[in-house]
């Protein structure tokens, strides 16, 4: 799809905030509220757009450990093996095919290191996963939201 320099402003607008009304909208981009609601219809459409979100802040519902894992596999894991098995644990907010030694890399996060290690545990037991290495986030430096580079 074709999108112009509106269609990433109007996307960078609603990555900052989802909740921003179509006139709010409109009034930074030089458009009418229609004209934006009509341009998010055709994101959406597209599959440009996916969806909108809350996002919330982990420490305040109890998660505040997290830790990215390397999965080592044997020889014919498939990504997708790896996604239906990583999707069974709750714990788990991405998991990504990566190059290097690991096969891939898992997102985690838990209520603490108790939690963590169960976590671990279970992902551990996924037939195809030989070995693992983790690496526990001590703090989180930049966290930003998926936008796109505007052109300038």
């Amino acid at each position: 799809m074709q999108m112009d320099a509106v269609d990433q402003r109007i996307i960078a607008l609603l990555v900052a905030d989802a909740r921003a009304s179509y006139a709010e909208i409109g009034a930074k981009v030089s458009l009418s509220a229609p004209a934006v609601k009509r341009r998010v219809d055709r994101l959406r459409s597209t599959g440009v757009i996916k969806g909108f979100t809350a996002v919330i802040e982990p420490s305040a519902v109890g998660w505040t450990t997290e830790a990215f894992v390397e999965l080592f596999c044997t020889g014919r894991t498939t990504p997708a093996q790896i996604t239906v098995a990583t999707r069974r644990h709750p714990e788990v907010i991405g998991a990504y095919t990566v190059s290097g030694q690991a096969d891939a890399l898992v997102h985690l996060r838990a209520a603490d290191i108790g939690h963590l290690e169960q976590a671990l545990e279970r992902l551990r037991a996924e037939p195809f996963v030989t070995s693992t290495r983790s690496m526990v986030v001590l703090s989180r430096l930049v966290e930003a939201p998926t936008a796109i580079p505007l052109s300038s």
